[in-house]
């Protein structure tokens, strides 16, 4: 793969990408948290909006993506979440930016990542071989973890210098530019037939993970991560920015701990999945994330804050070579013509969990304060493999060529 060309450009637009996706995650919570006062229930549909279109459009969007080819859907998807981000240190400059703008913002962007994601991951194969696909995936995660790692810190030292809405055009321009990337990658792709009613193709695509033992409960346990997820991204800015008392620029170096975890699991799931092979790797790497989360509970004022960094970098390490592992398993299982309809279920399944989770965030944090809502947020994100370890039929599973 060293030598092919359209993969280092993926691997690049990828990436780019990450890293300004990570200055968004800092700078628009903090957008509605610093420069227009938004409240833990504010800040919560913020969040919801962001996941809406995983539950509004997650299924049929495996549909059109297996009906048509995968590579415009990357471009387009790119470009139109650039110019919506545009929008906001435009509307900031000239005075008017206000809390509507950013839901609506918070909507398309969530939207493009929907098509983003499941293009992106049903493209891979038509990139590299079956046979290559934990390397690829793994060096996809590589450079994804280290634009995580540098991401947040960039995004609030961005925040710190330029105030929270124009720290927003470094994601814009990351957009654009993995678009220009993207424009560059030549793949032989074969879209599937339109035949067929939308309703029955999103059938096929949910059974086939209804049916399959392990997506069942990959998909169930994602579901918990995400949700998790929505809390936390409501807890977060809140309890340790204002009630703990984290500037800006050192929240982002706290919520890039996890991804120096993560780049230290993409570097080692390739030779963790050749050691211990597929099944063993996934549960045991379901049975770590369940244990080294949960001493976050313990976060709080002085020395305390340092339980949060330490399980986040911990939990990130595991987590990321379970989640390679089930995406490389999920892409050799699934059919070439179904693969965009199996990735979108996924991510239905998983990521329609999330507007929960950012609602709940913001209804815990408004009648029970920010350290409830961090405490739950954290709990379940501890407990969220259990779905996986509760099957030790899991460590049978073999590699699937």
């Amino acid at each position: 793969m060293r030598q092919n060309g359209d993969f280092r450009r993926f691997v690049w637009a990828n990436g780019i990408t990450q890293m300004g996706t990570q200055v968004t995650a800092v700078a628009l919570p903090l957008t509605a948290v610093l420069t227009l006062d938004a409240g833990a229930f504010q800040l919560g549909l913020l969040s919801a909006a962001q996941m809406a279109a995983f539950l509004l459009l997650g299924l049929p969007a495996g549909v059109w993506v297996d009906r048509a080819r995968r590579r415009p859907i990357l471009i387009w998807s790119d470009v139109v979440r650039g110019l919506a981000l545009l929008t906001v240190p435009v509307a900031a400059w000239l005075g008017v930016l206000g809390l509507p703008q950013l839901f609506a913002v918070a909507l398309v962007l969530g939207l493009g990542t929907v098509f983003f994601d499941v293009a992106h991951m049903s493209f891979l194969p038509a990139i590299v071989p079956r046979e290559g696909l934990e390397r690829g995936n793994a060096t996809l995660e590589v450079t994804r973890q280290v634009s995580l790692l540098a991401g947040p810190g960039l995004g609030g030292w961005l925040v710190n210098l330029l105030t929270a809405p124009f720290a927003l055009l470094a994601d814009a321009a990351s957009y654009l530019l993995s678009a220009l990337l993207l424009s560059g990658v030549r793949a032989t792709e074969t879209p599937g037939r339109g035949d067929g009613r939308l309703r029955r193709q999103v059938a096929e695509g949910v059974g086939f993970v209804a049916r399959d033992r392990v997506l069942r409960r990959i998909a169930v346990g994602g579901a918990l991560v995400m949700m998790a997820n929505g809390v936390m991204s409501v807890a977060l800015p809140l309890y340790l920015i204002r009630e703990l008392g984290v500037r800006a620029a050192q929240y982002g170096l706290l919520l890039s701990a996890s991804a120096v975890g993560s780049l230290v699991g993409a570097l080692l799931v390739g030779r963790v999945t050749a050691r211990f092979g597929t099944g063993r790797a996934l549960y045991g790497s379901a049975v770590l994330a369940t244990v080294l989360y949960l001493p976050a509970l313990a976060t709080g004022p002085g020395w305390r804050l340092l339980f949060f960094p330490l399980a986040s970098l911990l939990f990130g390490a595991v987590s990321v070579v379970f989640g390679v592992t089930q995406l490389s398993y999920r892409q050799r299982v699934t059919p070439e013509h179904l693969l965009g309809r199996v990735n979108a279920s996924m991510r239905f399944l998983m990521w329609g969990a999330g507007p929960v989770g950012g609602l709940a965030g913001g209804a815990l944090g408004e009648w029970l304060g920010a350290h409830a809502a961090f405490a739950v947020g954290a709990a379940v994100l501890g407990l969220s493999h259990l779905a996986v370890v509760t099957s030790p039929r899991i460590r049978t599973l073999a590699t699937v060529g």
